[in-house]
């Protein structure tokens, strides 16, 4: 008995010290809200859905520290619908965020698998006072959908930060045997300082098509978006910057491509275009924060389907987890455009929206 309650302390040390050297953290997000969409041919859509403000997920990530300043790191991330408890994307267990790497104070930091594009960091992280999440995102309009998001098969490249400088740079393999086919390249320059942030992202999205590995390549139009994202922190307010110039095929994809309106004619999506938005976020009371933007869509092509958004907001920390909020934006199609007031984790069906839920993070 002695023997094996000295067998099992051991082994339990051993445990706890490999899982102490290896700094494994499980964490996630679930996020469920009330979402009313109106002004689409669906009608009025009522219902509760997940993802609102931050898409829910369950995630594993670690650090192991290999001697000399160098860390080995990992994320494994999946994504939940909160309402129904099921995975988002079919038979994927880390659909979100998958990659393995290394990093160095002195050289910075190498990740391979699948991970954001630079041009989405740049907008959800400084240049979106929703951080792209609620009724008001900027994803409504701004040209993240798909491909722009994240990228499988990718190598991303972050240096040190040098008085406030840092840069980022992403190649998304197409795995083609002509090797420009899919292909994705995107960089971003940093700069963070004080209560200024700012980034200047760009983002090449090869179209090219090989429907037959080693067979002929169909080749198309390249996807090209340059995005400048500043915010300042004035402490009774931050104010938020951010303009996009898009061009080609795939630049400005639809996030909702299923005619959500109902027109004869079907919208199609720009391959020249531009957006510009300016936003302001308020601290209420310590807990509270006001959130409001605009944003402005230019169709730079002979349709001339243009489009605007306004939005406001309002999030409260209940705690330090968990945050309720409540949003509302409004679009303005012009000329037989066709988007639509989408969350964090979905497209939407109408020209406005409300949402109303609760976060919490773990």
């Amino acid at each position: 008995m002695k023997k094996t309650l000295i067998s099992i302390a051991v082994l339990g040390a051993m445990s706890s010290a490999a899982f102490a050297q290896s700094n494994v953290t499980i964490y996630g997000i679930v996020d469920a809200g009330i979402v009313a969409e109106r002004g689409g041919k669906s009608g009025s859509v009522n219902k509760v859905t997940s993802g609102v403000a931050n898409a829910s997920r369950l995630g594993f990530k670690g650090t192991e520290d290999l001697g000399g300043g160098l860390q080995a790191l990992f994320v494994l991330e999946g994504g939940i619908k909160a309402d129904t408890g099921e995975s988002d994307v079919s038979g994927s267990i880390a659909n979100r965020q998958s990659f393995v790497g290394l990093r160095s104070k002195e050289a910075g930091t190498l990740t391979l698998g699948r991970q954001y594009t630079p041009f989405y960091n740049a907008l959800s992280q400084v240049g979106d006072p929703f951080a792209a999440g609620l009724a008001g995102t900027a994803k409504n309009l701004f040209p993240v959908a798909g491909a722009n998001t994240r990228n499988s098969n990718a190598a991303v490249y972050v240096t040190p930060t040098y008085n406030g400088v840092s840069a980022e740079f992403f190649y998304g393999f197409g795995e083609k045997s002509a090797n420009s086919t899919q292909r994705q390249v995107g960089a971003s320059l940093n700069y963070s300082n004080g209560p200024l942030n700012a980034r200047l992202a760009y983002n090449n999205r090869n179209n090219d098509d090989q429907p037959v590995l080693g067979g002929p390549v169909a080749e198309k139009d390249t996807g090209r978006n340059t995005l400048l994202a500043v915010n300042y922190d004035f402490q009774v307010a931050k104010a938020f910057f951010m303009y996009s110039d898009n061009k080609g095929l795939n630049s400005a994809a639809l996030a909702n491509v299923n005619n959500p309106y109902g027109t004869t004619v079907a919208p199609v999506a720009s391959t020249k275009s531009a957006d510009a938005l300016i936003g302001v976020t308020v601290p209420v009371g310590g807990a509270g924060k006001f959130i409001a933007s605009y944003i402005n869509k230019n169709d730079k092509t002979n349709l001339n389907q243009d489009a605007n958004q306004w939005a406001l907001g309002y999030t409260y920390d209940l705690s330090k987890r968990t945050t309720t909020y409540v949003a509302y934006a409004k679009i303005k199609n012009k000329n037989g455009a066709g988007y639509t007031v989408g969350n964090n984790s979905e497209a939407g069906t109408g020209d406005k929206a409300f949402n109303i839920g609760v976060r919490h993070s773990f």
